[in-house]
């Protein structure tokens, strides 16, 4: 018996083994055709004189090389590499991008709960909560921060409430579509079981509404670091990516590698927050009462 119980899970880590090799060598080929891509239309474009839709040369569209490189360079004679700066400056965005995303997850996780619980609050108010998302972010930054300021609230917790403005509205409609979406036998069959309104939301409807929520996340996870970096700007503040940008900005004419450099470390960024949501939503998921045997 021992024997048996043993095997389905060494079938498991050696099934494992094969896919984490899969997706390594997947994702090797998928930079390596991103690499060829660029310098390929690099290539034509600086050879046929393209312009549209901008003009390709070594400004605009540095050698891949070259921007690596830049990663290894000092800002200052004798001075720390660039790669030292772009670290702390994603630490300190990634703070704020972190608070942001878990109060905007937060407020729009308990607001599709309170509308889920009537339709008179989801007609008066889901108009609202979608108009919000129309206005644009650049506007929304300084009122947060100058009305913030006021009260004696520190920059960078004004720069994660920016992020939580972009991050509440995809988890308040996908949570909301989540909680609406059990079958009307399942609901009768709790009320059968004289199962209140509160334990039928969390035995019910919270659990069915979990996928809707992780994939929600997902999308707020990255908009959470644009949010920080959009944010860090108005704030002034100088220890953010966002601040990176806009000092490289002023110098791309003749160092746009430390641009691109600092582009990609903010995708990097975005990216760390997105596996790291894929990461809750196995754990979460996998032991889900329906996966569990």
């Amino acid at each position: 018996m021992s024997a048996i119980a043993v095997e389905p899970s060494n079938r498991g880590i050696a099934g494992a083994l094969p896919r984490a090799a899969a997706r390594a060598l997947l994702l090797v080929v998928g930079l390596a055709v991103l690499w060829g891509v660029w310098e390929g239309y690099r290539w034509l474009g600086i050879r046929e004189h393209w312009t549209w839709p901008f003009k390709v040369n070594d400004t605009n569209m540095p050698h891949i090389s070259k921007i690596w490189h830049a990663f290894g360079q000092p800002l200052q004679p004798d001075g720390p590499p660039l790669r030292h700066y772009l670290w702390h400056y994603a630490i300190f965005t990634g703070k704020e991008a972190l608070a942001g995303f878990v109060l905007g997850a937060a407020i729009g996780f308990f607001l599709a709960v309170a509308l889920s619980q009537s339709n008179m609050l989801r007609r008066g108010f889901l108009p609202y909560i979608v108009v919000s998302q129309t206005v644009p972010i650049l506007a929304i930054a300084p009122m947060v921060v100058v009305g913030l300021g006021t009260k004696g609230v520190s920059p960078w917790v004004s720069v994660a409430v920016i992020a939580a403005y972009l991050t509440f509205f995809p988890v308040a409609i996908n949570t909301l579509r989540g909680l609406l979406s059990p079958d009307p036998e399942a609901l009768e069959l709790m009320r059968s079981y004289a199962a209140g309104r509160w334990k039928i939301l969390w035995r019910l409807r919270v659990p069915a509404s979990l996928p809707y929520v992780f994939s929600a996340l997902k999308i707020s996870a990255t908009a959470s670091v644009i949010g920080a970096i959009i944010g860090e700007t108005p704030a002034s503040l100088q220890g953010g990516l966002g601040y990176a940008i806009v000092n490289f900005n002023q110098y791309y004419s003749i160092q746009p590698a430390n641009l691109w450099a600092t582009i990609i470390v903010c995708a990097l960024l975005g990216i760390v927050f997105f596996l790291a949501v894929v990461a809750l939503e196995h754990i979460v998921l996998k032991r889900a009462p329906e996966n569990v045997a």
